[in-house]
């Protein structure tokens, strides 16, 4: 499912912020680029993600608003509406993954049943679509993320379960192309791929998930279900992907290893 950005929905409470840290960033003549320079004690983020916090698009933590007050001079008031706007606001909601992946600086994905967005050929995305164009386009102009200079790329390590490959989507030349592109993305797109040898015995068996890493050093997951999907950022439910991870991760092979699978695959499955 592909959250679609003509939906999107943003907090209340994440637009009284970012209008309140906008006024202040202005007060001081500073640009976007600017004030992205000063956060984290000078390792600064991207003004991407600065635009993001003042479109109340993003959650900032605790500490980032911390630091920009002090670097405003807002005396409090930052971390004061922090509390009161974005302590408790609902966010995320599915309808708010695509900036979380536009502006992550990692994102780890797992694939259970069907190749990740990102990677997706037009045809395959097509056939799992239902021919949708609207959404095909969509989806394949989420891919651009992973082609972009400025700001660079998020690196992505994308692990896909043996199934993925087996599963018939469409009709074996469609498979082809998409694992042609499969062997074609670390090179081309810079990302890591492992393949997970099929079995039923880890927690990634239940549900493809994908984690992102924000500049500011926040995680949220997102998870997928028939209806819908699910963003992710409560405690208790990164610990619990975090463990799926690591038993996923525990099983990969090792990239060189998965690209020779997937040649495998290609030649004696889809020819």
């Amino acid at each position: 499912m592909a959250p679609r950005r003509t939906k999107a929905k943003v907090s209340p409470g994440l637009i009284t912020f970012g209008r309140r840290f906008r006024r202040f960033r202005e007060a001081k003549g500073w640009s976007q680029e600017n004030v992205a320079r000063r956060a984290h004690d000078g390792q600064g983020v991207t003004s991407q993600y600065i635009g993001q916090v003042e479109t109340g698009r993003t959650r900032c933590t605790r500490e980032f608003a911390e630091a920009m007050d002090r670097e405003l001079g807002a005396n409090g008031d930052l971390v004061e509406l922090w509390e009161d706007c974005v302590k408790g606001a609902e966010f995320p909601t599915w309808y708010e993954w695509l900036p979380v992946e536009e502006t992550a600086c990692e994102l780890t994905s797992y694939s259970l049943s069907l190749v990740h967005g990102l990677l997706q050929t037009p045809s395959y995305a097509t056939v799992v679509l239902y021919g949708d164009k609207e959404k095909v386009d969509e989806r394949l102009a989420r891919q651009n993320i992973l082609r972009r200079e400025n700001p660079p790329p998020p690196g992505c390590t994308f692990l896909m379960d043996e199934a993925v490959l087996l599963r018939k989507v469409g009709n074996p030349q469609i498979m082809r192309e998409q694992c042609e592109h499969l062997l074609e993305a670390p090179k081309k797109l810079g990302v890591t791929l492992h393949i997970v040898p099929m079995r039923g015995d880890h927690l990634g068996s239940i549900s493809s998930f994908t984690i992102a890493t924000t500049e500011d050093v926040r995680e949220i997951a997102y998870i997928e279900s028939p209806a819908r999907g699910f963003t992710l950022e409560e405690y208790d439910d990164l610990i619990a992907l975090r463990r799926a991870l690591r038993e996923v991760r525990a099983l990969a092979l090792p990239q060189d290893q998965s690209l020779d699978f997937i040649r495998k695959v290609q030649a004696e499955r889809w020819t």
